[in-house]
């Protein structure tokens, strides 16, 4: 017997040879079970949590840091985890050329940066660019679920969504406390407000 068929398969998904062709992801989780994306994964704690806690579920984690990419793959061979793929590459780019459309049941998007320079406000991930790579990429009833400690930025945040006729707004899921991010975690024990929010399609 072929000793490949028992390997783990990869955690990584690799750009294919044209990096503007969405991967198979049907072929990498079974066709029915549902996509989620953590967009900035970090460290992992959110992902792993809801990896653990939803096996049926195949979870996209991308990230750019390749220290946090490295922590990601090793707490997953720890914990034999076979439901999650790391994508190391910018968000909005990896949404869009990446994932098919209409595919994903959730994005998840906590502590994005948010640039606070006014010089550096274009940088910010939600541009309309990125709301139309959004709505292109969720599938009918998928929901964006975001979370950030920078209430100035949640507000513009929840403003343009809000001004988006293409998308309604819902309640955030609750997380759990072993669902809190690192960042999380240290703003809420400074007693710091979190601004959460969900918007569906």
């Amino acid at each position: 017997m072929d000793s490949s068929s028992s390997r783990p398969p990869p955690r990584f998904l690799l750009t294919p040879a044209s990096i503007t062709e969405p991967l198979p992801f049907d072929t990498i989780f079974p066709a029915d079970a549902p996509l989620e994306v953590d967009v900035g994964a970090g460290k992992g704690r959110f992902l792993l949590a809801r990896a653990r806690a939803n096996p049926g579920v195949g979870y996209a984690a991308i990230e750019r840091m390749l220290g946090r990419v490295r922590k990601i793959d090793s707490k997953l061979m720890r914990e034999g985890l076979t439901n999650v793929r790391i994508i190391r590459l910018e968000a909005c780019y990896a949404l869009q050329y990446l994932f098919p459309r209409k595919r994903l049941r959730t994005v998840y998007i906590h502590f994005p940066d948010p640039w606070p320079k006014r010089r550096h406000h274009k940088r910010r991930l939600f541009s309309p660019e990125f709301l139309d790579v959004l709505h292109d990429r969720l599938a009918p009833g998928g929901t964006v679920q975001i979370a950030t400690d920078h209430l100035d930025y949640f507000a513009e945040i929840r403003k343009t969504l809000s001004g988006d006729a293409r998308f309604r707004e819902v309640p955030p899921i609750p997380r759990l406390p072993e669902e809190q991010t690192d960042f999380e975690l240290i703003f809420r024990g400074k007693g710091e407000p979190i601004g959460e929010c969900a918007f569906q399609i």
